[in-house]
């Protein structure tokens, strides 16, 4: 046994040092990546991931995931307001591409509603805020390789505006070649695909690396509200800052209620006395059903995060921060490769006073797929301030669940086949299959399915209601 566990941690230590000379000749990348890089890659091969012993799993008490409804009230008092946003930075992970949704650049420059885009909204959210309360709220823009160039061209569209507006990258790292573990770029894969960012974990040393953190803090900046660039109910909140700052929280995850369409998703638990996120790849097979079960784990991360500045720093200045690695293998013109990564929420465990808040499900409205997509053009919501508010008149506090066709999976497709959006305050659910095109004013109420199976473009007229309706064809109609 003694004799195999040697003859492992040897192969391990070679296998490292062809890596790090590899590394040491890829000028494109800097000696923080490199460092960075290779210490991912020596956790991973060191097999340092801890088991989750499921017995000890406890349920969070209310201390821990905090009820939203019991949060103080912020302050009334104007000024007291101003003090506490200027200690805020608002950080969008923006290192993801549109390809999903058959778009080309950053996701955040998708049209979502009225003719704005992702980014739009989020710069006039900001501008909102910082004219009513007269303070000075910054923009972060995390980027990745993929993202940056077209960032920095969009963002000049706001340089009239009165918010700063940082952008910095995030790292860049060599794919690894899953046979020998050499980096892909040494293989001759000269371009991007040579290159991977690894997950928004890394948001934590990009933001040192940058200079940004050091930046922030000596201008007195204390928290930083991280979320994803797509999620349009990431907006700042005064009662959870106000919470935050009072209670000398390093850490907050917003958490919300899980509904079956959120049975994946990672959840908070108290774990040996610290609060801790457990993710679906961390959880033994034989309890899989039992992780995705809605009875017992009932909340979800919705990747809105609170985070303090100088507890980043003491963090990553003493490498304290080793979130969970999670290995990507893709495939890269044939090659079978390896991409390591981390999520920032796997950091709350190495924070002080961490807690979660349940938030309102209002605050998790991400925009994946072009089903998302109509929700949010839809008249559920409406405009206000670049906020997107739900409408009163619907007394279903959940969504429709909509799915649509593969004819609709690219975002033009999906805009062609729809002359207007159709209401849907009234839907439970709609699902589409087949060449179906939408006409105008078109109401749709209680349980809708669309199914052409005919290969001919199925057309549903301007005007018509349809309620719990089942259409095959024209003659449904």
């Amino acid at each position: 046994m003694a004799a195999t566990i040697a003859a492992t941690t040897l192969q391990t230590e070679e296998k490292l040092s062809k890596l790090r000379s590899a590394v040491a000749g890829l000028n494109q990348i800097s000696e923080n990546e490199k460092s960075g890089f290779i210490n991912l890659v020596s956790r991973y091969l060191s097999g340092e991931a801890e088991q989750i012993e499921w017995s000890k799993i406890q349920t969070p008490t209310d201390e821990v995931v905090v009820p939203y409804d019991t949060l103080a009230p912020p302050p009334e008092d104007l000024e007291a307001t101003k003090k506490l946003l200027n200690k805020l930075v608002v950080l969008k992970l923006n290192g993801g591409l549109g390809t999903t949704m058959g778009c080309t650049g950053p996701k955040s420059v998708i049209e979502v509603r009225n003719g704005f885009t992702f980014l739009d909204l989020i710069v006039i959210q900001i501008e909102s805020l910082n004219k009513k309360y007269g303070c000075n709220v910054p923009l972060l823009l995390m980027n990745s390789f993929n993202t940056h160039d077209d960032t920095l061209k969009i963002v000049e569209k706001y340089s009239d505006s009165d918010i700063e507006i940082h952008t910095f990258n995030q790292s860049q790292y060599p794919r690894i070649v899953a046979e020998d573990f050499q980096p892909l770029p040494c293989k001759g894969e000269v371009g991007k695909d040579g290159w991977y960012p690894p997950g928004h974990g890394d948001v934590f040393p990009s933001l040192m690396n940058s200079g940004k953190l050091d930046a922030l803090i000596s201008q007195g900046k204390e928290y930083v509200f991280v979320a994803n660039s797509d999620n349009l109910g990431a907006i700042v909140d005064m009662k959870i800052l106000n919470h935050l700052i009072h209670n000398q929280n390093e850490y907050c995850m917003e958490v919300t209620p899980k509904t079956l369409a959120d049975v994946k998703g990672g959840t908070l638990i108290s774990y040996e006395g610290r609060v801790q996120l457990l993710e679906i790849a961390q959880v033994p097979d034989a309890h899989v059903n039992e992780f995705k079960s809605i009875e017992k784990f009932k909340i979800f991360n919705t990747n809105n995060l609170w985070v303090n500045l100088k507890a980043i720093k003491r963090l990553v200045e003493a490498d304290a921060l080793k979130m969970e690695i999670i290995p990507n293998p893709k495939e890269v013109n044939g090659v079978k490769v390896l991409q390591l990564e981390t999520a920032a929420g796997a950091a709350i465990r190495f924070f002080d006073h961490a807690i979660g808040i349940n938030v309102p499900r209002s605050r998790f409205l991400p925009v994946k797929a072009t089903s998302d997509l109509l929700l949010v053009q839809s008249d559920l919501y409406t405009l206000v301030d670049g906020f997107v508010i739900r409408n009163q008149a619907r007394s279903n506090p959940a969504n429709p669940t909509i799915e649509l066709g593969p004819e609709y999976k690219k975002v033009g497709d999906f805009l062609r086949r729809f002359k207007s959006i159709p209401s849907i305050v009234d839907l439970d659910s709609l699902k589409v299959s087949g060449d179906v095109w939408f006409g105008a004013g078109i109401v749709l109420k209680g349980k809708v399915t669309i199914t052409n199976k005919s290969g001919k473009k199925l057309e549903i007229p301007d005007g018509i209601v349809l309620e719990n309706k089942d259409v095959n064809g024209p003659e449904d109609i």
